[in-house]
C-alpha cells in the first residue's frame, strides 16, 4: 500500500477503536477518555503493535506513518485545550486566582523535592537525581479537563483553579527546566537565560492575552460578516494554530497554553456557541480520538529492563501522591474545603506530553540516560490511566458539589 492508503486505514482502526472504547467505558459508568487511552494501550507496542505488523511497513521511510499519527495527535491536544478555554468564564477562573497560584507553586515544589530524594535513593547523583524531580514537576490537564467536561463540572470553583494552577505550573515547570539548563550548561552567556526567560514569558502571556480578550471576539465578528464558506470556522482553527505556535516559538511556553489562551478570547465572542459546535464537530470527531490513542501507541513497556521495575513503580506512586498533596495543601492553604482540595491535586496528577518533553530534553543534553526515558513514559502513561477516574471518584464518594452541572456535560458524554 501506499503511505496514504496506510494513513488512511491507520486512522480508521484508531478512531472506530477509541469510539469503541469510549462506548464500553460509558457502559462501566468511568470517563470515556479511560476507555480511548487503554484502547491505546492495547493497540500500542506494549500489545498488539498496530504500527508495527506488515500491512503498515515503509522500508524507504519506517517512521513515517507513526510521524505522521504523533503530530495529528499534538493537533487534537491544541484542540482539546482550546475547547477548554473556550468553555471558562474568565472572571470565575480570576476569582480563584489565590488558590491556583498555590497550588501551582506547592504543586511543582513538592514533587521536585521528593522525586529528587527518591532518585538519590536509587543511585542517582547529583544533576541526574535533580532533573528527576524536575521531571515529575511537570502536569498536562488535558486529561481532566476532557474528564470535568464529560462530568458536566468544568466550570466549578475545583475546575476553574485547576485550569488555573495548570498554567502556573506550565510556567514554573518551563523557568525550572531553563534555570537548571542555564546553570548546566558551559556555553556564554547562558547564565543571562536566568532573566531572558522569565521576561519573555511575562511578556508573551500579557500581549496574547490581551490580544485573545479584546481583539479576538472582534474580529470574529468581522470574519462572520464576510462572504465565506465556513469563514468563521476557519479564522478559529488558524488562530488556534497561530496561537499554539506563538507560544512555543515566542513565548518559550508549550503550545498547549497558547490554544487556552486562544480559547479564552474566543469564549468571550457573542458567536461563542456557533464557534464551539463547529470545533467541537471536528475536534470529538477527529483530532481528540487519535491524541489520546497515541499516547498508548507511544508506549513500550517491553523497553522497561527488570532492574529499572521498581524504581519506575516507586516513582509512579511519588507522582501521584506528590501531586495529590502539593496540589492539594495548596488549594487548602487558599481556602478552599478539604475536598475542593483534594479534587484539585487529583486533577494535576497527570503528567501527559510536557512530562515527556521535559525528559527528552535532559536525554537530548546527556543528563539523564535514554532507559530512563522509558520509566518516565510508564510514569506518564500510569497518571494519565489514573487521573480520569480517580477525579470522577472524587465528585462520586464525597459531598459538596461547588455548582450546577455544565450546559455542556450531555454533549462532553456524547464525544
Amino acid at each position: 500500500m501506499t503511505p496514504f492508503l496506510q494513513l488512511a486505514l491507520s486512522l480508521t482502526i484508531i478512531i472506530t477503536s477509541a469510539k469503541v472504547g469510549g462506548r464500553i467505558a460509558n457502559w462501566l459508568r468511568q470517563p470515556a477518555v479511560l476507555g480511548e487511552l487503554l484502547i491505546g494501550v492495547l493497540l500500542g507496542p506494549s500489545l498488539l503493535n498496530l504500527l508495527g505488523q506488515q500491512i503498515f511497513a515503509n522500508p524507504h521511510e519506517p517512521d513515517l506513518l507513526h510521524e505522521t499519527v504523533f503530530e495529528l495527535a499534538e493537533l487534537g491536544v491544541i484542540c482539546l485545550m482550546f475547547m477548554a478555554g473556550m468553555e471558562i468564564d474568565l472572571e470565575k477562573m480570576l476569582k480563584s486566582g489565590r488558590v491556583s497560584l498555590l497550588a501551582g507553586v506547592s504543586g511543582v515544589l513538592v514533587p521536585l523535592a521528593l522525586g529528587w530524594l527518591t532518585a538519590s535513593l536509587f543511585g542517582y547523583q547529583g544533576s541526574s537525581a535533580l532533573f528527576v524531580g524536575v521531571i515529575l514537576t511537570a502536569t498536562s490537564v488535558s486529561i481532566s479537563a476532557q474528564t470535568l467536561l464529560e462530568l458536566g463540572k468544568l466550570r466549578t470553583r475545583e475546575g476553574l483553579a485547576l485550569l488555573g494552577a495548570a498554567v502556573i505550573d506550565d510556567i514554573l515547570v518551563i523557568l525550572l527546566l531553563s534555570t537548571f539548563m542555564a546553570l548546566t550548561a558551559n556555553q556564554a552567556g547562558a547564565n543571562s537565560a536566568l532573566l531572558v526567560v522569565p521576561l519573555k514569558m511575562a511578556a508573551y502571556l500579557c500581549l496574547a492575552t490581551a490580544a485573545g480578550l479584546f481583539l479576538l471576539p472582534r474580529l470574529a465578528a468581522w470574519v462572520d460578516r464576510q462572504p465565506v464558506s465556513e469563514g468563521l470556522a476557519s479564522f478559529v482553527v488558524v488562530t488556534a494554530l497561530a496561537f499554539a505556535w506563538s507560544a512555543e516559538v515566542v513565548g518559550g511556553l508549550v503550545a498547549i497554553t497558547g490554544a487556552f489562551i486562544a480559547g479564552l478570547g474566543f469564549g468571550r465572542s457573542h458567536l461563542h456557541d456557533k464557534i464551539r459546535h463547529s470545533m467541537h464537530t471536528i475536534t470529538y470527531a477527529f483530532f481528540v480520538p487519535i491524541f489520546f490513542v497515541n499516547i498508548g501507541l507511544e508506549t513500550d513497556l517491553h523497553q522497561l529492563a527488570g532492574s529499572d521495575l521498581p524504581f519506575a513503580l516507586v516513582l509512579i506512586a511519588v507522582a501521584i501522591i506528590t501531586k495529590v498533596i502539593g496540589c492539594g495543601l495548596g488549594a487548602r492553604l487558599g481556602g478552599f474545603a478539604n475536598h475542593e482540595s483534594l479534587r484539585v491535586g487529583v486533577g494535576m496528577v497527570s503528567r501527559g506530553e510536557v512530562g515527556l518533553i521535559v525528559a527528552s530534553v535532559g536525554v537530548a543534553e546527556g543528563i539523564i540516560r535514554t532507559d530512563l526515558f522509558s520509566v518516565v513514559t510508564l510514569i506518564v502513561l500510569a497518571t494519565t490511566l489514573v487521573t480520569p477516574p480517580l477525579l470522577r471518584l472524587t465528585y462520586i464518594a464525597l459531598p459538596g458539589a461547588t455548582s450546577r452541572p455544565d450546559k455542556t456535560k450531555e454533549e462532553a458524554k456524547h464525544a
